[in-house]
């Protein structure tokens, strides 16, 4: 695993001791998939606490971390204090933007106020590089959701729910070697395509809908994310209009992702397209995020995100144009970022398909 990379942070924080909280940060430092824990990190030890119910799993998975188990009645902070105190460790970092406040709380309070230093994204900021291995899958992932594209090509139909389509495409996924859904998976056909976050419902998809299918999941912890928009019928003529002008900006951002490009410029390349089409306020996110253990990682094809790009970053590229009352489209693909461009993970059709 990667625990050595937050000993990094231990030394440009001054730290005396790192409590990791996170569950995906506890995966990528220690290889444990538990729901439960802590991963206390000092120069010297590596300790991985959590109780019973995940004690094998914990030893079998984090074989670099010594696992101690919570005693029953007690509690995490007291165990954590005993090992500050034998360790002498005064001044802890930890994981502000995801502890809740009535843990942190505790955790003060039973530590003595040892928790001092917030760490931000300081550890998230770890996984933004991504090894071959790591990438690998993330492709697996993504070929996963290229064939249950493809089947969905065969079943949608005019009289499908939205909800029927969204079952089929997660239960495709989940027999064909996903462990997992990254997310809650986006079925929205019609004038309902046009939320670019809508929940599947009982509508029923209509000859002549837009269906907007976002939909991911997970091989070995590491997420997919793909979006493909179709029509159910025929395409009218505006909505060829409005889909060939999110396929030309979707293109253009794919190309514009390279080592070295900055992430707000990225954004801009696509965003000026649709813009340009007289679509620009019908385009309110940013172009694209990071994916790894969680779906959504930084940094951000965003406006406000300065971020350079790397090799090894994965993005995703999805600009969309949103109309009320009208409909909308959305077209995903996620990529690995290369010296000279960027790699494909999805293979999916991108051309305008009428079912």
């Amino acid at each position: 695993m990667f625990y050595k990379k937050a000993e990094t942070v231990l030394k440009e924080k001054k730290l005396d001791a790192i409590l990791v909280s996170d569950g995906a940060n506890m995966r990528y430092l220690s290889g444990f998939r538990g729901a439960t824990g802590y991963l206390y990190i000092t120069g010297r030890r590596r300790v991985l606490l959590t109780d019973s119910r995940y004690t094998e799993m914990a030893k079998a998975e984090a074989p670099d971390f010594e696992v101690m188990e919570l005693a029953p009645r007690q509690r995490y902070g007291e165990l954590l204090n005993s090992l500050m105190e034998a360790d002498g460790v005064q001044n802890v970092g930890f994981e502000d933007q995801c502890l809740l406040f009535a843990a942190y709380q505790a955790l003060q309070k039973a530590c003595h106020g040892r928790l001092q230093t917030e760490l931000g994204d300081s550890l998230d900021l770890l996984r933004s590089v991504k090894t071959e291995e790591e990438i690998a899958c993330l492709a697996k992932a993504e070929e996963i959701g290229d064939q249950a594209f493809s089947h969905m090509l065969t079943v949608l139909k005019p009289g499908m729910t939205e909800l029927e389509a969204a079952a089929e495409l997660e239960y495709f996924m989940k027999t064909h070697g996903a462990e997992d859904l990254s997310f809650e998976t986006i079925v929205a056909s019609g004038v309902n395509s046009s939320m670019p976050h809508a929940m599947p419902g009982h509508k029923r998809i209509m000859a002549g809908d837009f269906v907007t299918m976002d939909f991911g999941c997970k091989y070995n912890g590491y997420c997919s994310d793909m979006t493909r928009t179709v029509v159910v019928g025929k395409a009218g003529e505006r909505q060829k209009e409005i889909y060939g002008i999110v396929l030309e900006a979707q293109l253009a951002g794919l190309d514009a992702v390279k080592s070295g490009a900055r992430c707000c410029d990225v954004d801009k390349v696509a965003r000026d397209i649709i813009t340009k089409a007289g679509y620009g306020e019908c385009f309110g996110h940013s172009l694209g995020h990071s994916v790894g253990l969680y779906i959504h990682e930084a940094p951000n094809l965003a406006g406000s995100c300065e971020t350079v790009l790397e090799p090894g970053m994965i993005q995703t590229v999805e600009p969309g144009i949103y109309l009320p009352g009208f409909g909308g489209v959305r077209i995903e693909d996620m990529v690995a970022v290369e010296k000279d461009g960027c790699r494909n993970l999805a293979h999916s059709p991108k051309e305008l398909i009428e079912l």
